[in-house]
């Protein structure tokens, strides 16, 4: 409907229309001659998807030969594009919307009338396949309902989020900033730097209680590392490779081959699993310029990575283990979330057997962690089945930042090995990649949003301020002051000689936690008037 709409109203030529990657509406991106849309655009698009929603127009599928779709598609360069680029033995299907035929693999609903409420979200720029080189497009963000009821709500949601914007509360409360010298990668403040290390130090605390143990594992590796772990071949493009003394390495964009490494150093013993490595190392992916969006997508970040390496009976109480681990922060974080077993895809790695072994015990951790889940089928890496974690914030919004998943290939790849009860025998341990942050950039903008830049206590970089009447009781404030930073809070000092309301109102307006007041009477009393919101 959104790609009928564009095409009949601008004339323009479509490029590709998914869903989103969080499956909240769709976009269309389309070369437009001499035109920049904006949103006073939008209004002549709704006219027109309403227009096609009353004529109730059906979705039809047809098949098509390729020299078919090349016929139809001549005179868009980006359609021939992507049908020259399908495999020969690929069905090539479209369908016909009303005036509209293009190229898509389905299914829909019967017909436009089932979509009861629509709108335009936004516009913005984009390149063609997400790269700068290629040509200019522009991109129209799109929102669908069966009723208008939760187009209003969601509506409203969205007036609330461009609020909430993790890149204007950052820049307000000068926590970080990007710049073009280094695209994707964040500069983080100090007031930033405090939440960011806070963060990571309140999971080194849990390791410590819950049995990990921390490492660190180089940022730069030989290419033959990434081939032995299979990345070289399915996830070049997305690293950045360059060649020292004739050999091609490349910066690291996940931890676990190194901790593959690590586990292979010495000779293991069964008395040694579970083995639970974690680390905060930097990764690099080399993300198209066109996707990166403030701190949610990056090319330099941390992660709270940790993997286990354990034995098959060992798998449930780990996993376990680990469900409750993420239900203990996000519960911290104030985040409901829900939980989805993801099965073995189509193209796997790997036996049947030992694939419904592993499905089997992730549903029996999952029954035993007793919160509801749901099978997300066919959904599984091509190396192990997998837990996904979807985080809702305080607008609803989800978010996927945990994961477990289990993996047989990676020890297979790697010939990792632990010696058995029965010593003389060698055994193949289980992977288990696990995060609950997920990309501490990422769960930093999360958190920005879902507190609207109201950060609580234990994670605030402001989490008192001392401010004093008049210069009389300076010298206390001082004291104050010193006292609190002795004990470890985060706290500053206004000794400007503003009056004291307005040392209060901007004080409240930087979101300081605690705002202590103190005058002549404090400081003859030695006492101070708290302020905490």
């Amino acid at each position: 409907i959104l790609g009928e709409s564009i095409e009949r109203v601008y004339g323009c030529k479509l490029c590709i229309g998914p869903c989103t990657t969080r499956g909240e509406g769709f976009y269309y991106d389309a070369h437009y001659k001499d035109l920049t849309l904006n949103d006073t655009h939008f209004g002549l698009i709704d006219k027109q998807a309403k227009k096609a929603v009353a004529e109730k127009q059906p979705f039809e599928r047809i098949e098509v030969s390729r020299a078919e779709a090349l016929e139809v598609f001549a005179e868009n360069e980006f359609k021939v594009e992507i049908i020259n680029e399908l495999p020969e033995d690929k069905t090539i299907t479209v369908y016909r919307c009303g005036p509209l035929v293009d190229l898509c693999r389905g299914p829909h609903i019967p017909n436009t009338s089932f979509v009861k409420a629509f709108a335009c979200l936004k516009a913005s720029a984009s390149y063609w396949r997400g790269k700068a080189d290629r040509e200019s497009l522009q991109r129209v963000y799109g929102i669908s309902f069966p009723d208008s009821k939760r187009l209003k709500e969601y509506q409203h949601m969205i007036e609330e989020a461009k609020k909430r914007d993790h890149r204007l509360l950052g820049q307000s409360q000068k926590l970080f900033f990007f710049h073009p010298l280094s695209p994707g990668s964040c500069f983080f403040l100090p007031n930033g730097a405090i939440i960011y290390n806070k963060l990571m130090d309140f999971l080194r605390k849990e390791y410590r209680e819950r049995g990990y143990q921390e490492v660190l594992s180089p940022n730069i590796y030989n290419m033959q590392l990434w081939e032995t772990s299979g990345h070289a071949a399915n996830y070049k493009d997305n690293m950045f490779v360059f060649e020292i003394e004739k050999q091609e390495f490349g910066l690291k964009p996940m931890n676990c081959p190194g901790h593959c490494l690590m586990f292979g150093h010495e000779v293991r013993s069964y008395r040694e699993l579970p083995l639970r490595m974690a680390d905060f190392g930097v990764l690099h992916r080399n993300e198209l310029s066109g996707a990166l969006t403030g701190l949610t997508r990056v090319r330099r970040f941390q992660q709270d990575d940790a993997h286990i390496f354990c034995t098959e009976s060992q798998i449930k109480d780990e996993v376990r283990a680990c469900l409750e681990f993420i239900d203990y922060v996000y519960k911290i974080f104030g985040f409901e979330y829900e939980l989805e077993l993801s099965t073995r895809p189509e193209k796997y790695l790997g036996d049947i057997e030992t694939w419904n072994k592993a499905e089997q015990q992730l549903t029996e951790a999952l029954n035993e962690f007793g919160k509801p889940w749901k099978i997300n089928e066919a959904d599984g890496a091509f190396y192990g089945p997998k837990i996904d974690i979807g985080v809702f914030d305080a607008l609803k919004r989800k978010f996927q930042c945990a994961t477990l998943q289990l993996d047989f290939q990676l020890p297979l790849r790697f010939k990792l090995t632990y010696s058995a009860e029965d010593e003389a025998k060698l055994e193949r341990p289980v992977m288990i990649h696990r995060a609950i942050l997920g990309s501490v950039e990422r769960m930093f903008a999360i958190l920005l949003e879902h507190y609207n830049g109201k950060w609580p206590l234990w994670l605030s970089p402001r989490q008192a301020i001392v401010c004093c009447v008049s210069a009389n009781s300076l010298t206390y404030a001082k004291e104050v002051h010193a006292q609190i930073r002795a004990a470890g809070f985060h706290v500053d000092i206004d000794m400007t000689d503003r009056t004291i309301q307005k040392k209060v109102r901007e004080a409240q307006l930087a979101q300081f936690n605690y705002i202590l007041v103190v005058g002549a009477k404090e400081a003859e009393s030695g006492k101070g008037l708290s302020e905490g919101k």
